[in-house]
């Protein structure tokens, strides 16, 4: 076999691990929580401590209100000091177990640190695995590029994100405690990647410790350790996404524009639309007056699009300043709009687009960008958006 068949076959078997990461990060099904306990109990055996009492929650919210309710499950948070050892005696098991997860991920980097430095100064020209294979990159590129950087754009950035955003809070010092569970999988898969394709060789330990914490990413979702007491929260019953534009290793995002892109079997919703975590008004009754309340840029464009730009300019009593044909998009069309002070509450105008690349749908979305209000021509304002002059923008061949 020559060389290049055997680095097509590691990519083949890169991209199938990473599917099977990637569909343990979006699982919709009951937890298996024999096996999810028996790999906590395991967890704080590690940390010379018991097993804890399991509690076990339908959703991340229900799962929230027992933590706080009990201060044995989620105790303050001491953060590590230069002159304090490693795994203190007494701290509590969340923040000795954050350190042994962080310790690993660290020893896991050197294990695979050789292998990625070796191509540290090639940048693939091209986002097609098999096409950076052709022109040169590396096994290790081409595995971050497959495994990492693809579980990471789903399962953290567009899963993830939007998840914590409607049921986690801010406040009360449980941010950075929370195992994410099968979320955890954007980063345990791109490790198990690595060693299933005999790319890097853990010690025993790790290797273990890794094997505990894919368990539990297979197994369940959210959890809490406490001092004898791990609060654990159940997968959705309902994960809905949508291919992610322009992706290359099958990263998709969160989308659902009938109802909760992530639904539990308490009732609890996130809704998504296109990978923007929106409130539930935007969903089921989105309004003009809403939207000029609303402060989040992403948010508002996301509510505008769901009763229509067309819908929202007339109601709006938008005015519209000019349109010209968009010499970055041929075919379609700049049009240009006047938007009072009292709504935006500041000046500005508004330029409707068409975006330049298809959606998942096959359609080309329309799309508002806030430009400030001395422009009068539509074609120097699309221009400013890319920092270039109109001049310059109306010689592009074509924009994405």
């Amino acid at each position: 076999m020559s060389a290049l068949r055997a680095g097509a076959h590691r990519v083949a078997s890169a991209r199938r691990l990473s599917d099977e990461w990637r569909a343990h990060g979006l699982a919709a099904r009951p937890a298996d929580r024999p096996a999810a306990e028996a790999a906590v109990a395991a967890l704080y055996l590690l940390i010379d401590a018991p097993a804890p009492e399991f509690v076990w929650a339908p959703s991340p919210a229900a799962a929230l209100s027992l933590v706080h309710d009990d201060p044995r499950t989620f105790p303050p948070v001491h953060l590590r000091g230069p002159n304090l050892p490693r795994y203190p005696e007494g701290w509590p098991p969340a923040a000795l177990l954050a350190n042994l997860v962080q310790d690993l991920r660290h020893s896991l980097d050197r294990a695979i640190g050789h292998a990625v430095t070796r191509d540290h100064l090639w940048q693939p020209l091209v986002a097609d695995a098999e096409q950076a294979l052709a022109a040169g990159a590396s096994m290790p590129r081409i595995v971050d590029m497959v495994a990492h950087d693809a579980l990471y754009t789903t399962l953290r950035n567009c899963v993830r994100a939007p998840m914590r955003a409607e049921l986690m809070p801010t406040t009360g010092g449980t941010d950075g405690l929370t195992w994410y569970g099968q979320h955890d999988a954007h980063w345990i898969g791109h490790y198990d990647v690595y060693a299933r394709l005999g790319l890097a060789t853990y010690r025993r330990s790790d290797a273990e410790l890794l094997a505990l914490l894919a368990g539990l990413a297979r197994s369940t979702g959210w959890w809490w350790p406490g001092e004898g007491r791990c609060v654990m929260a159940e997968r959705p019953t309902e994960v809905h996404t949508e291919p992610l534009p322009n992706a290359h290793h099958g990263e998709v995002r969160l989308h659902r524009d009938d109802g909760p892109a992530v639904r539990f079997a308490d009732g609890t919703q996130v809704h998504v639309l296109h990978g923007t975590h929106v409130p539930t008004w935007v969903m089921t009754d989105p309004s003009v007056e809403r939207i000029h309340a609303e402060r989040n840029v992403e948010v508002r464009r996301s509510a505008i699009e769901r009763i229509g730009w067309d819908t929202y300019i007339t109601q709006a009593g938008l005015r519209r300043i000019a349109a010209a044909d968009d010499p970055g998009n041929p075919g379609s069309a700049l049009h240009l709009y006047d938007v009072p002070r009292e709504l935006w509450r500041r000046p500005a105008r508004l330029l409707l687009v068409v975006n330049g690349s298809v959606e998942p749908d096959g359609t080309h979305r329309r799309y508002g960008l806030s430009v400030p209000a001395h422009f009068d021509d539509p074609v120097a304002a699309a221009g400013w958006t890319y920092g270039l002059s109109g001049e310059h923008y109306a010689r592009l061949v074509r924009r994405t």
